[in-house]
């Protein structure tokens, strides 16, 4: 991955922890997510595979250009994300793009909105996060009206290193975001650009989830066109220990 020397000078817009994540990793039809790909980009693959992930996680230590904003530094994210990729000069870069992600502060959904073009939703949310004598065991739930939903994630023994050219490896190591601005989604997507990001962390480690489940009405959380896939088998179910996080100011590509 890139370091912060390419923004010599410059402040990250966002650093925090990113930890415990659970990530529940699914094969997709490459039509059902083909009108979300931002213009510039195209679907990574893994093997000729599309993939999408629901990915919870706890934010920790929350500062804006290094500021510490009151009651916003320890929350909750759970999303729903695919993979990307684009040419740039020298490389291509591997990206990902968010259908939905749930936070439980107003505030941090209409930053995120503003400043990234992403699709946040404010929620009540909670978590469970146990880490005692080599069992690892994380919930990540949600409210929406009087429907309580979550994902869950339990795994044991060491975390291990992710190894070169897994399938581990692929969902994990995407270090750039992608969106597109919110009049492109009502309007010619072909016409807009959209927006890039990087973000900045060490390669994590893992653990194999020994249980995992999600409990959601998929349909209206995500859409009808999402039911078939998430109601299916996780081709992969880990947890990542995660590590602090960068996150840089955006610019706008086009078309």
């Amino acid at each position: 991955m890139g370091r912060a020397g390419e923004f010599s000078g410059v402040k990250p817009f966002l650093t925090a922890n990113w930890r415990y994540l659970a990530m529940l990793n699914y094969v997709v039809d490459p039509r059902i997510i083909a009108p979300l790909v931002p213009p510039g980009t195209e679907i990574d693959l893994e093997n000729g595979e599309t993939f999408i992930s629901i990915v919870g996680f706890l934010f920790l230590d929350t500062r804006l250009l290094g500021l510490r904003i009151p009651l916003h530094r320890n929350f909750e994210e759970v999303n729903l994300r695919f993979y990307v990729r684009r040419k740039s000069a020298e490389t291509w870069r591997r990206g990902v793009v968010f259908i939905r992600e749930l936070v439980p502060r107003h505030a941090v959904a209409l930053i995120a909105r503003a400043f990234y073009g992403e699709h946040y939703v404010a929620l009540p949310m909670k978590h469970t996060v146990e880490h005692v004598d080599g069992r690892v065991s994380v919930e990540y739930s949600w409210r929406r009206g009087s429907k309580s939903e979550s994902i869950c994630m339990t795994a044991s023994g060491e975390a291990q290193s992710i190894p070169a050219g897994s399938h581990e490896e692929f969902i994990s190591e995407h270090y750039w975001g992608y969106a597109c601005p919110a009049e492109s989604r009502r309007g010619d997507r072909r016409r807009a650009g959209c927006s890039e990001y990087r973000v900045e962390h060490p390669r994590w480690k893992i653990w194999n989830a020994d249980t995992f489940e999600l409990r959601a009405d998929v349909a209206t959380l995500y859409g009808e066109q999402f039911v078939e896939t998430l109601n299916a088998q996780p081709r992969s179910a880990f947890i990542a220990d995660g590590s602090p996080i960068e996150i840089w100011q955006r610019t706008m590509e086009p078309a």
